[in-house]
């Protein structure tokens, strides 16, 4: 075998651009399919990070009455207060890491600091696993601190935008701020460890991602009632062992908190981002599957290449195979001969194809600014599929040459 290769490289070298030229479909359309397959990739990792953020694996389970959800007014009938043991039994959840109940508000108003007021922020009110089980980092000040809750402390933290919007980039540390009249001391400033930038493509886009960028405001969940006079629906937050598994520790968590909830029309449910990320993924999948079967088209005019050269180089080589006929040559032999010549040709320009896809991949990246992502198992399948390939075209070929009459073929000039 290893002698049958050595003999198929010399023949490529020797007939260098008639091998080149042969080897051009499958180079072309091994080069497409691994571009295309790189883009799918790449663009699918933007859609997850667009719709789930930087790898925070953070799930929302939120009150829902008749379908629409629950976010001001007073509790819905049958809806019970959240304890910790119920906590507990969230955190036992498998993939789960960490979870937090919380209740909030999207769009506060009343927000002031002195003569600024700060539009389309939201305000939560957290217990002391909310930061940890978000991701959110103190970056000034301190976090909320157990006397906080117990002394019912009008305290407040601020993420970045808040604080930027509110105090335009001066020291927010201890300066006073009113929400719905009631003065709250600003404790900390916190932030995610790595900013979080959605592409934005369209006017839907845009209002899938506003919400966030108005900031949000903390405070103790006990200080809530100071606030807004009235408990309100208790909401949970779960972060999830990876990406993966956000959709299952959703489903799970609300089933569980379904479980304490009676026979009405209120119920909690999961906002499955990994779902809808899902959705556009198959959606432009589905588009660049068509693409790859029409570069597939390539590898069959390609292979068809192949056998015509293989063809021709029998007919060349008629008189060095009916001398080894002569010799006491087996067909098995001259047929193992051929098959390694096609499938060798092939496999380099699968080999070549790779290399021209990953550099095409990259292009297209930069033109379209869309990430790129290359698959191992892509440019591994491309390589043994070019090879295969070879053996199927060249299988007629070494079939013809195998099934030469020695006597014949040495008479051949």
């Amino acid at each position: 075998m290893i002698e049958n290769i050595q003999l198929s490289l010399k023949g490529i070298w020797s007939h260098k651009m008639r091998s080149f030229l042969t080897m051009l479909g499958i180079i072309i359309g091994i080069a497409a399919i691994i571009a295309i397959v790189s883009t799918i990739k790449g663009t699918n990792e933007q859609i997850k990070q667009n719709l789930i953020g930087s790898g925070n694996n953070v799930v929302n389970v939120k009150v829902s009455q008749d379908g629409y959800e629950v976010d001001a007014g007073q509790v819905p009938y049958g809806t019970p207060v959240m304890t910790s043991d119920i906590l507990e039994e969230v955190k036992a959840i498998e993939n789960v890491e960490n979870a937090s109940f919380y209740v909030s508000r999207s769009y506060a108003d009343s927000i002031y600091y002195q003569n600024t007021v700060l539009d389309g922020a939201s305000v939560k009110g957290i217990d002391e696993h909310y930061f940890q089980t978000t991701g959110y980092l103190i970056k000034q000040g301190r976090s909320f601190i157990p006397s906080d809750y117990e002394e019912f402390r009008k305290v407040v933290i601020l993420d970045q935008n808040a604080a930027t919007s509110i105090f335009q980039g001066t020291d927010a540390i201890g300066k006073t701020i009113e929400i719905m009249g009631e003065p709250f001391i600003v404790v900390g400033v916190v932030s995610l460890p790595s900013s979080f930038s959605p592409v934005i493509h369209s006017i839907e886009d845009y209002y899938m991602y506003h919400q966030d960028n108005g900031g949000a405001l903390y405070i103790p969940n006990a200080a809530w009632p100071i606030v807004y006079s009235y408990d309100e629906p208790q909401h949970l937050v779960v972060k999830a062992t990876d990406t993966d598994a956000m959709g299952q520790v959703g489903r799970e968590s609300a089933d569980l908190l379904n479980m304490y909830l009676g026979d009405n029309n209120v119920q909690y449910k999961a906002t499955d981002v990994l779902e809808q990320a899902k959705q556009l993924q198959e959606l432009s999948a589905a588009t660049n599957q068509q693409l790859i079967w029409i570069a597939s088209i390539s590898l069959l005019v390609g292979g068809i290449g192949v056998m015509n050269i293989m063809l021709v180089s029998v007919t060349e080589r008629t008189s060095e195979i009916g001398l080894k006929k002569a010799i006491g040559a087996r067909k098995s032999v001259i047929l193992t001969q051929f098959l390694t010549e096609a499938a060798v040709l092939t496999s380099l320009g699968g080999v070549i194809g790779v290399l021209v896809g990953v550099g095409l991949a990259q292009v297209i990246s930069r033109i379209s600014q869309t990430p790129v992502a290359i698959s191992v198992p892509a440019i591994v399948l491309s390589v043994i599929f070019s090879m295969i390939i070879g053996i199927v075209f060249g299988l007629l070929p070494s079939i013809k040459a195998a099934n030469l009459n020695p006597i014949d073929a040495l008479r051949y000039e």
